[in-house]
């Protein structure tokens, strides 16, 4: 049996393993799930169609799985869903989604989220994000893994963060951030690649050469977005340590609807 604070409530049709650990006065809706592990602390609400994962750890004070900010919503069984192995500190805000879209907010694995952190309706986290503190993500936005949003960063409807970003302090981000380069201002403007956090996760020298190629070619020759899709399409063809990685940055750069961050 979960063990449950005597001053929780936790609804009946809600599905906990036995592991689950709720803390003092948090509020669980009857469409919850949560997987063996987990750990809801005080003064918490999970609620509408939720699904939580193994070994999460959710502190005071968090609301999730609330209904969207959307007006158009009109109650539609739609879900969230968080993977396994994260943190997520106080007052974190993480909504259903909408049937505008898939119908499904993600949380992925190993995230670690902040305080104060808002992810909307229909967003798309991956894995080892980093949120920090006031985090602001509009509906729809899509967060790729080992992506690191400075604190205050505010994220407009719509926007994809590649693998690999990293945003800095109160950036606000009103197009998309192609993998592995980091963002800064208001609106937020190209400044490099996050070539330290590639070091961190095992991208070799060359692979990091590579990208750092790529990001001139993309934003320091003049070209226009077409012609410098069309450099890296024959770098990539052309091989070598950092054609996988020129490959991811070209599969998103032919899908950034938003255009990207110049």
């Amino acid at each position: 049996m979960a063990h449950i604070h005597p001053s929780a409530v936790v609804d009946p049709g809600a599905e906990l393993d036995s592991d689950v650990r709720v803390g003092p006065f948090t509020v669980i809706g009857p469409h919850v799930r949560i997987a063996g592990g987990t750990e809801i602390g005080p003064n918490c609400v999970i609620d509408g169609h939720t699904s939580i994962g193994r070994n999460n750890r959710f502190l005071a004070f968090c609301s999730i799985g609330a209904i969207p900010q959307d007006k158009k919503y009109r109650g539609e069984p739609t879900r969230l869903e968080v993977g396994d192995n994260n943190l997520v500190r106080e007052f974190v805000t993480m909504h259903i989604g909408t049937t505008q879209d898939e119908g499904v907010t993600r949380v992925g694995n190993d995230n670690w989220i902040m305080t104060y952190v808002h992810i909307a309706h229909d967003c798309q986290i991956g894995n080892h994000t980093v949120l920090s503190s006031s985090a602001q993500l509009a509906g729809h936005v899509s967060v790729g893994d080992w992506a690191v949003l400075g604190g205050f960063t505010g994220v407009h409807q719509f926007v994809k963060i590649g693998a690999h970003c990293m945003t800095g302090g109160q950036s606000l981000l009103l197009q998309d951030v192609p993998p592995f380069v980091t963002a800064a201002g208001s609106p937020a403007r190209a400044a490099g690649i996050n070539a330290e956090g590639l070091k961190r996760r095992g991208f070799s020298p060359e692979a990091v050469r590579a990208i750092r190629d790529a990001y001139k070619v993309l934003y320091r020759q003049g070209l226009a977005l077409a012609q410098a899709k069309d450099e890296l399409r024959t770098r990539v063809q052309a091989g070598g340590d950092g054609a996988a990685a020129l490959g991811q940055m070209l599969d998103f750069l032919d899908t950034a609807a938003r255009g990207i961050v110049r």
